[in-house]
């Protein structure tokens, strides 16, 4: 019988990599707030795989037992494959993307929230036109269908977008890194089948198949 995992978009391209290293399991991605919606309203599911700050409001709330950290995931820019080169090597570097793009889009995710407060602190609240991705829908599809000219969002869920090119990691102490997590459902029937899958993610075997994601084993900071 397979366990079944509910998974945040930012995770899927990792866990579907590595499906052949695990026992049998059936991941559903959706975004992070329809996952965590999804857990509080009971869905029959064994085990979640998402941001941390996520899984620790769930776990405060008894749903899940308590969540390991997973991987670590820096938050990248991109632009249409068509736009001109920019540079991304200083702070004012992405000053300037962000007060020049037209439109800026992000996702509802922890790299969305931690984008808002990042333009806030560089005081740039006002300058910048945001524009949130919907829930589950990568931010880069924005740039691909004209609605923003920039997009910040996890590495994993803009790698492999048609259309989008990757300037890179933000520079110095704006950059944004969100941790994942994973941890059993309280009301699984499967608990310790769910506990060995987690151990299998956070394992040394899984780590370069991770890693070839974006998502690197998570260092405590």
């Amino acid at each position: 019988m397979h366990l079944l995992a509910l998974t945040s978009m930012a995770v899927r391209p990792a866990l579907a990599d590595l499906a052949p290293l695990l026992p049998p399991v059936r991941f559903e991605a959706a975004g992070g707030v329809e996952v965590a919606r999804r857990i509080r309203a009971g869905a029959p599911a064994d085990l979640a795989v998402l941001a941390a700050d996520a899984l620790a409001a769930l776990h405060a709330e008894g749903l899940t037992e308590a969540p390991r950290p997973l991987w670590d995931s820096a938050t990248v820019a991109a632009v249409a494959a068509t736009a001109p080169p920019a540079a991304l090597d200083t702070v004012d570097d992405l000053r300037t993307l962000l007060t020049t793009a037209r439109a800026v889009a992000h996702s509802t995710g922890p790299s969305g929230t931690a984008l808002v407060a990042l333009v806030a602190r560089l005081g740039l609240a006002g300058r910048v036109h945001l524009v949130q991705a919907p829930p589950g829908t990568p931010a880069g599809t924005l740039l691909a269908d004209g609605r923003a000219d920039l997009a910040l969002q996890q590495h994993s869920e803009l790698a492999d977008l048609p259309g989008v090119r990757i300037l890179g990691p933000l520079p110095g102490d704006t950059a944004i890194t969100s941790t994942f997590a994973a941890a059993p459902l309280t009301g699984s029937p499967h608990r310790e089948r769910a506990r060995a899958l987690v151990d299998l993610l956070a394992s040394d075997a899984a780590a370069p198949t991770a890693r070839a994601r974006g998502m690197h084993p998570h260092a405590p900071r």
